[in-house]
């Protein structure tokens, strides 16, 4: 992923407002990263990662950022919940999961590359397969004439097949029972190779064949798995991943004041959240985790983490822990300005999500930009009465001033309906005021 900071920047300003330090911060760990790559190995091995802690209420844009960046970079990425995983012993999620899931995700990529590379080999062993149970093979004793007969009947056949007009055929097409995998990252590598293990020899006690009478068009999707698996070196595939995991692998690991304890609490004897953060520290340090692959190294993924940390703060982490994260940032709360710009500036914005909904119906919704004004103050203000749910407040905002027209708007169809400051008003002032009533419809 060769961007520069200024262009990670750049895209993630398209969706997300504000935010400049976070934005940069991380910018600049992705950067180094690509920089690291380009380095001798000796070096390499050398430079560590700067994993980040990013603090800020809920709904300023801390999982925004990471979503934003699994769809921009071609390297592996995966978001975790912190409060899911519990202290080995414990029922429920061993933190060395994450790093098993890591290793999935990163498969499904290269994969993914792999069969674009080899996607006319896959397409042809498709379309072949088709077309031999649409035009069955001439016998060998067949003339010339009629050999050439069958080379343009076939040609033209293989024409018809790649456009879709053999699409709603009937054809009977045979292939290898597939093997299940099991991809649940929660079991111990050993329990994952038990279960593969049994997956085989029941595979082996029934051999035969499957026959189905498909649509030429289902048969395109059936046999497109059975050309990767046949075409395609898993073990090539599995061996690049876990590179690719190892030196470009990014773990988001959201939630993470929720496994601090805070110094006023009565609960720091709480085993499950403190033995979680001291199950992390190998992990984040640096160390090696089995997965059913291969062996994977620690040492340099990035690990950027991410809380509120309402009811504690970050030196509530056990100080090992605190130490793992040298790049802190901060958050700012969203203004209204900033909700007014989130409505506005950002691509695929919630208005133009409902405008589009809604034109599905045949009704054409236009926000006045005093309205927007107004929906933008209104959410601040019920923020600063209730809890501060940042960007979230918006969603139930506008669901509160579309309810009605969405329920009817079969009566608007092909119109224009114009949403007005003095509608957002009425729908919502009451409501907003009323301390009460935000707190349960807002």
């Amino acid at each position: 992923m060769n961007l520069t900071p200024k262009e990670i920047v750049e895209y993630l300003d398209r969706y997300v407002i504000s935010q400049k330090d976070a934005k940069k911060t991380i910018a600049l760990a992705l950067r180094t990263r690509y920089r690291r790559m380009q380095l001798s190995k000796e070096l390499q091995d050398e430079i560590m990662p700067k994993n980040i802690l990013m603090i800020g209420s809920t709904g300023v844009g801390k999982t925004e950022i990471s979503r934003r960046l699994a769809k921009m970079m071609k390297v592996p990425f995966i978001k975790v919940e912190a409060s899911k995983y519990t202290e080995v012993g414990f029922v429920g999620r061993d933190v060395e999961s994450m790093i098993r899931d890591l290793v999935v995700s990163s498969i499904a990529i290269v994969k993914a590359e792999r069969e674009e590379e080899n996607k006319d080999k896959i397409d042809n062993y498709v379309i072949n397969k088709i077309v031999e149970k649409l035009l069955p093979p001439l016998p060998d004793q067949a003339t010339p004439e009629k050999k050439d007969d069958y080379k343009k009947l076939l040609k033209t056949m293989e024409e018809k097949v790649i456009h879709g007009e053999m699409d709603e055929k009937i054809i009977q097409i045979k292939f290898d029972k597939v093997n299940i995998e099991f991809n649940d990252t929660n079991l111990p590598p050993e329990m994952a190779k038990v279960q593969e293990s049994f997956s085989k020899i029941f595979s082996t006690m029934n051999k035969e064949d499957n026959k189905k009478d498909v649509t030429v068009k289902d048969a395109k999707v059936l046999l497109r798995q059975e050309a990767t698996s046949k075409l395609l070196d898993m073990t090539n595939i599995n061996a690049e991943a876990l590179r690719r995991a190892e030196d470009g692998g990014i773990i988001f690991l959201d939630e993470i004041d929720k496994i601090a304890i805070s110094s006023k609490s009565q609960g720091r004897n709480d085993p499950s959240k403190e033995g979680v953060q001291r199950d992390l520290l190998p992990i984040v340090e640096g160390s090696s985790v089995t997965t059913k692959y291969g062996v994977i190294n620690t040492d340099h993924i990035l690990f950027i983490a991410a809380g509120a940390f309402h009811l504690t703060k970050p030196s509530d982490l056990i100080p090992e822990l605190q130490g793992r994260f040298p790049l802190r940032v901060e958050l700012e709360a969203l203004t209204e300005e900033s909700l007014y710009l989130i409505l506005t500036q950002t691509k695929n914005s919630l208005l133009k999500q409902y405008e589009a909904l809604l034109s599905v119906e045949g009704l054409k919704i236009i926000f006045e930009d005093d309205a927007i004004k107004a929906i933008a103050k209104l959410a601040h203000k019920a923020n600063e009465i209730t809890e501060d749910i940042g960007a979230r407040r918006l969603h139930t905002v506008i669901e509160k001033v579309l309810e009605d027209i969405s329920f009817n708007a079969d009566e608007y169809k092909d119109k224009e309906y114009v949403i007005t400051s003095k509608l957002v008003h009425e729908k919502l002032d009451l409501v907003v005021e009323n301390d009460d009533l935000s707190r349960y419809i807002l």
